[in-house]
């Protein structure tokens, strides 16, 4: 009987070891999707500011992509818009029993920043095969 109840015990407490690590693998994930969106709207909002002033360089847009965890995938300048595809990063903890690693979240956005336009540019989530660098 002894035997019985240890290894239900040793059965309930890797349970719960297993549902505590996997929730806090979820609320890092959720905070570097939150550090990302914070990541993808900046990118727009400079962007944006430097097409009222001026006429940004792809050089220019790579740098500003770097600095907010991005790669520009593409860059197509049109007489009154500017295209960018942009993949975006943000690093978390992942935990197991093994002990912790560092994994990453992705997320692709193409933005249309058009001259003139009111409000900000169209943004759009694409699916991560569809950011492939050039």
């Amino acid at each position: 009987m002894a035997p019985f109840v240890l290894v239900l015990l040793a059965a309930g407490t890797l349970m719960i070891m297993a549902h505590r690590q996997n929730s806090a693998t979820e609320r890092h994930e959720k905070q570097a999707l939150e550090q990302l969106a914070r990541h993808v709207e900046s990118y727009e909002d400079v962007v944006r500011g430097e097409l009222r002033t001026g006429d940004p360089s792809r050089p220019w847009t790579r740098t500003v992509a770097q600095r907010n965890y991005g790669t520009l995938v593409s860059y197509v300048r049109s007489d009154r818009s500017l295209t960018t595809l942009v993949e975006f990063f943000a690093t978390y903890e992942e935990t197991s029993f093994f002990g912790t690693s560092t994994a990453r979240a992705y997320r692709c956005y193409s933005f249309r920043f058009q001259e003139g336009a009111e409000g900000g540019p169209d943004r759009t989530a694409l699916p991560l095969q569809q950011c492939n660098p050039i």
